[in-house]
This record gives C-alpha cells, sequence and structure tokens, in this order.
C-alpha cells in the first residue's frame, strides 16, 4: 500500500502472531545505511521490530520481511511504509504509523 514512510517507534501489528493471536509491538532498531527525514532513520525491510506476545505478555524480536516497496530501495532494502501488509513469519505485518515524514509519500505497489 503506497504511503509515507516509518521511522522508530512506529507501532506495527502481526497476524497471527506467535500463539496464534494478533501480537503488536513497536520498530526499534533500523540497520544502516541511512536516509532520514524529520531527522529520523526511515525504516527498511530488516529493521527490528520489538513486539510483545498477547496471551503470555513476553517480549520477542522479529525482523521485518524482505517485501515492502517495490521502487524504493535504500541499500538494497525495500522502504517501510504506512499501511504496509509484509509477510513476515510466523504472519503479515502490518505497519500502524506514525509517519516520520507525512510530506514524503512513496507511491509504488507492494
Amino acid at each position: 500500500m503506497p504511503g509515507p514512510p516509518v521511522s522508530i517507534g512506529a507501532m506495527v501489528v502481526i497476524t497471527p502472531g506467535a500463539s496464534g493471536v494478533p501480537d503488536t509491538g513497536t520498530i526499534v532498531s533500523v540497520p544502516p545505511p541511512y536516509v532520514t527525514a524529520n531527522g529520523m532513520p526511515l525504516a527498511t525491510a530488516g529493521s527490528l521490530c520489538q513486539m510483545v506476545n498477547s496471551l503470555s505478555g513476553v517480549p520477542y524480536p522479529l525482523v521485518i520481511g524482505p517485501l515492502a516497496s517495490s521502487g524504493v530501495r535504500i541499500g538494497g532494502r525495500a522502504l517501510v511504509r504506512l499501511g504496509d501488509r509484509i509477510p513476515t513469519p510466523p504472519g503479515i505485518l502490518t505497519v500502524l504509523g506514525p509517519p516520520a515524514a507525512p510530506f514524503v509519500n512513496d507511491r509504488w505497489p507492494p
């Protein structure tokens, strides 16, 4: 889904989660090289999310899968955008936001 890029602090949901029900989390780390907007590094495929298991409350790390923007790449990795639905084991990762730069809009398809 085309939309503005996200950065560290953006909320994400994975469906199904580690226990079957959706798990929520936050993007906590973006691998270099960086492209910034508003001083924040833009998230790419391979960024790290800190997820929380909805049933047990146990936190776990999750790396964002490789399929996001088909047109914008940073260091060979796809840009992650608000509203993206990215296949990431164990399910589909949905990016909720907020966007890092609402004035930037990537219109390439997923």
